[in-house]
């Protein structure tokens, strides 16, 4: 015995339901739950960092829009003051156990901080990671072509200082896998350029005050050195101040990522010749907003890209 199955054309479904088919019950609205109390987000960074305060006022601009939605949203910081593996560990777990609506991480050491991680979801947070990219177990909101913002950044060098001479590595932290891509990508772009060579490479542990202490080491122990990158935030600042203080604006290149207000006044001043700048306000905003639809059952994506753009004096001027 054959069994055929007929499909109704719409008319014919739409005459089905009108002459009393039972309608179906489910709808995706359903899905989607009501926020009925205040939430409380807390977001750790790898540092207490003027780069991260321009992603809290992009976080704070989305809590505002929330509140006219009838949607209240408590957005703590937790920030250790350096950049310390132990100690943000500390702090990822101690956060755990106060179970917060949402807790978003910037990892500063992924094979730590994903085991963490691990235990957030298994009680029930909703996480987020941002900035620093440490695992496609968790969605991720910032900026993962690190190496091909060092490596822009090596060719911005080598134009500068006709593609010879002797150059300077500011590897902010060991463990910050952004940190580390970018100082990747520069060695290996580096290496297209025979008549330019690396002399110095040191951890500056995303520590402006010790940024500026190394290149003047550097500086003492090579006078006759053309350029310097700083692979995160601070550095290309404290690369600056160091030049600017030994006398060496305009001989000695200064590259790195970002565009602080003090960069800026440096690459308008000619002693930092140009960054890769990311989009940090949009990385705080959409945090808050993403961690909010998690609170809502809604889908988020997996990954936000934020990407970096270029900047130097002359875009800066337009």
């Amino acid at each position: 015995m054959k069994l055929f199955r007929t499909i109704l054309p719409p008319a014919a479904l739409a005459a089905s339901f009108a002459m009393g088919a039972p309608a179906l019950a489910f709808d995706q609205a359903d899905l989607i739950k009501p926020i009925d109390k205040p939430l409380t987000f807390v977001i750790i960074p790898k540092v207490i960092h003027p780069w991260y305060e321009v992603a809290a006022a992009g976080g704070e601009a989305a809590v505002e829009e929330l509140k006219g939605l009838g949607i209240e949203v408590e957005v703590i910081w937790d920030s250790p003051p350096q950049a310390d593996v132990a100690d943000q560990n500390r702090r990822i777990e101690t956060n755990i156990g106060r179970q917060p609506d949402g807790l978003a991480v910037s990892c500063l050491d992924a094979s730590t901080n994903t085991q963490l991680l691990e235990e957030a979801v298994a009680a029930g947070l909703n996480v987020i990671t941002f900035d620093t990219f440490c695992s496609d177990d968790y969605p991720f909101v910032g900026h993962k072509n690190d190496a091909q913002d060092g490596a822009d950044l090596a060719d911005l060098m080598a134009e500068k200082i006709g593609e010879a001479g002797k150059v300077g590595i500011l590897s902010g932290s060991l463990t910050a896998a952004n940190h580390v891509a970018r100082v990747k990508g520069f060695k290996e772009a580096m290496a297209k350029y025979p008549d330019i060579e690396i002399v110095f490479e040191q951890p500056d542990d995303d520590s402006l005050e010790k940024a500026v202490s190394l290149t003047e080491n550097a500086l003492q122990a090579n006078p006759d050195l053309k350029g310097i990158f700083g692979s995160n935030a601070s550095n290309p600042i404290g690369a600056a101040r160091a030049v600017v203080n030994a006398g060496k604006a305009g001989e000695v290149v200064v590259v790195g990522m970002d565009d602080l207000p003090e960069t800026l006044q440096f690459i308008n001043d000619g002693v930092i010749a140009g960054v890769k700048a990311q989009r940090q306000w949009d990385i705080g905003y959409w945090v808050v907003k993403y961690l909010v639809a998690m609170n809502q059952n809604h889908t988020i994506p997996h990954e936000h890209a934020t990407g970096s753009q270029i900047l130097n004096k002359e875009l800066i001027a337009e």
